[in-house]
């Protein structure tokens, strides 16, 4: 009995070891990225989080770019990096760029109660922009500017490695997809194409800013998103949060 309690003691004081170290063994997973303003609910491995702070770091160090100048703050993502599912908006809009999150604004409010009716939300799914500082006056990004960004778009989809992609308005679809065809003729419909060295499986619908404009479009997107969720089923993607 005094040998059980002396191992048991002994375990209890190399678990509390660990913990000063930094390290623990739990079932649940670690927040290491609260530092960036990720909300991370699945393991991720040291190596990744270290390059997407090294892309993060890349982008904030752009130069010569109008974009950087006038924004307050580098808008880089939200939600959860080990993530299978991944949306692509525009940019930041004046809410983004102070809080340094996207889709935080009213058209974040719209995508949060989008992704909620089918059961998702921003821990299990991760979001980025085209782009990563606001367009000044909230115009639409350039086509420069686009190209300019577009590498980075890339390499962050690369890591990420996401099976399902959602792009949401027509400036995400231009920039991945290609301008031949227009939003409202893209949108729910399944494309598979290579980005970057990941393949996964894109889909397009109208971006929350515009649905706010045009309400009656919702019932378009919400055919989008049932997609999303069938999709998903279908891939046996496991939702952590």
């Amino acid at each position: 009995m005094k040998n059980k309690i002396l191992i048991k003691s002994n375990k209890k004081k190399f678990y509390h070891k660990l913990i000063n170290n930094g390290i623990t063994y739990n079932n649940k997973p670690l927040n290491r990225y609260s530092k960036n303003n990720y909300n991370v609910g699945g393991y991720m491995s040291e190596k990744k989080i270290a390059q997407l702070d090294t892309l993060k770091k890349q982008i904030n160090s752009i130069k010569n770019c109008e974009l950087k100048k006038n924004a307050t703050n580098i808008v880089f993502s939200d939600g959860n990096p080990s993530s299978k599912i991944m949306i692509i908006g525009e940019g930041p809009g004046a809410n983004e760029d102070k809080e340094g999150k996207p889709f935080v604004g009213r058209a974040g409010k719209l995508l949060d109660k989008m992704l909620s009716s089918i059961k998702l939300n921003r821990n299990n799914v991760y979001i980025s922009n085209v782009v990563n500082f606001r367009p000044p006056m909230n115009r639409r990004p350039t086509e420069e500017e686009i190209k300019r960004y577009l590498p980075f778009l890339i390499k962050h989809i690369e890591l990420i490695n996401p099976k399902i992609l959602f792009l949401l308005g027509s400036t995400a679809l231009n920039a991945l997809i290609g301008n031949e065809v227009v939003i409202s003729k893209a949108r729910g419909k399944w494309v598979n194409k290579k980005i970057g060295v990941v393949n996964p499986e894109i889909i397009s619908s109208f971006h929350p800013a515009f649905l706010m404009r045009q309400p009656d479009q919702k019932k378009y997107a919400w055919e989008d998103l049932k997609m999303i969720k069938k999709k998903i089923s279908e891939l046996k993607i496991k939702l952590n949060g």
